[in-house]
């Protein structure tokens, strides 16, 4: 019985070494060629590679749209997002109307220490107010300061990237990106 583990270990070793030589001698040593030529590894803070198109990253906020409906912070598995507003009398649409009330967003925080990225807050949101951003460098020394609110949200609106066209053909409208 020991024989059967120790070819399955040195095969093991065998992939391992085969790869090894891969990276660190990517032209030489080996009898076929290389895919990655090298290692396939990006210095990180020194060298930064561009996210994937549409890339979830964090969750940028159009405080505009936002009307203080909570189906998002609903919706979170995790609880991680809270939102706070009131109630103001705003002109009525019509001269002669009786005056609307409408919400106004007080607050509007994600603890992204909270937060596992599932978006479903930005699917269940029926006013455009929530978007996915590419930004993925926003780490704190504090975990306390991963609570982000409204102003930091909103500044990254700037980065949300535009919808991809639908197919040709396609008869759903085309979204846009509120700017």
């Amino acid at each position: 019985m020991p024989d059967i583990y120790g070819k399955g270990l040195l095969k093991g070793l065998g992939v391992t070494f085969r790869e090894m030589t891969k990276t660190i001698f990517p032209d030489g040593m080996t009898k076929r060629p290389s895919p990655t030529k090298g290692a396939a590894t990006v210095q990180y803070p020194h060298e930064k590679e561009a996210p994937a198109p549409r890339a979830r990253g964090v969750i940028a906020l159009k405080e505009d749209n936002c009307t203080v409906c909570m189906l998002c912070a609903r919706s979170c598995p995790d609880w991680c997002i809270y939102i706070e507003g009131h109630e103001e009398k705003a002109p009525p649409r019509r001269p002669g109307g009786k005056p609307r009330t409408v919400s106004a967003l007080d607050r509007f925080d994600i603890d992204y220490a909270l937060c596992m990225y599932c978006g479903i807050c930005v699917e269940v949101c029926p006013f455009d107010a929530l978007f996915w951003s590419p930004e993925y460098e926003y780490s704190e020394p504090r975990i306390a300061d991963l609570l982000h609110d409204k102003t930091r949200l909103g500044e990254w609106m700037e980065t949300v990237p535009d919808f991809e066209p639908y197919e040709a053909g396609s008869e759903v409208k085309v979204r846009k990106v509120p700017r």
